[in-house]
């Protein structure tokens, strides 16, 4: 049976997991890749980078949730920017409170959080269409992903370019860093490792599901 798009989608554990593994806005929908590539020369700025953003794909997924039947559809994209700018103001007037050698770190990538497509993309097809509850944790489930992305080229960019893993050094004076894994090459090396790895991962799941499923149905 053909589900109604017009109806919200059923609250499941699925849910949180579509932005872990089937929908990663990295690995799989290729969505952020600026700022994934350029924060994550080190593992604090990486989760950093992802907590902000997961911050703000919350709280304007639930807010553009609680609007969803007020805004008009004329004017809706300008007010989901409206409303994503001003948690990214947030966002960013926290950082630099707490941080401001990470707030110098994330520099202007703080601020363009406010057109990532992962925020505007899930506010236009998912917070829009669905209750508060739904939305929060669909926001929350991607936000997760997003800043698990983040953190697996921010920890392999450390670790291998500075020898340290959250500034804690790892190996002792005789490791040679290898300095192009903290520059831009380095970025796109580490990031094509990922997806590589991520995408045989997902194929290896897809085959072993139909198995799975078979063996069910005939026990």
């Amino acid at each position: 049976m053909v589900k109604d798009p017009r109806l919200p989608d059923p609250l499941s554990w699925q849910t949180f997991t579509t932005g872990l593994w089937k929908e990663n806005p990295v690995f799989v929908m290729l969505l952020g890749l600026c700022p994934t590539l350029a924060v994550t020369n080190s593992a604090i700025n990486a989760l950093s980078m992802g907590l902000a953003t997961t911050f703000v794909l919350v709280c304007s997924g639930v807010l553009v949730s609680l609007l969803r039947k007020v805004i008009p559809k004329q004017v809706r994209i300008a007010s989901y920017i409206i409303i994503i700018a001003t948690f990214v103001t947030m966002a960013d007037y926290a950082i630099q409170a707490i941080s401001l050698d990470i707030y110098k770190a994330l520099g202007a990538f703080i601020q363009l959080i406010v057109v990532n497509c992962i925020i505007l993309g899930r506010a236009e097809a998912y917070a829009s269409k669905n209750p508060v509850s739904n939305a929060f944790i669909n926001a929350l489930g991607m936000g997760v992903g997003f800043t698990f992305a983040l953190l697996c080229l921010g920890m392999v960019r450390e670790v291998l370019g500075m020898g340290s893993l959250f500034g804690v050094h790892l190996f002792g004076p005789a490791f040679q860093p290898w300095a192009v894994f903290v520059l831009p090459p380095g970025g796109f090396f580490v990031l094509a490792f990922w997806l590589w790895l991520f995408a045989v991962a997902r194929k290896r799941t897809a085959r072993a599901q139909p198995a799975t499923k078979e063996v069910a149905d005939a026990a």
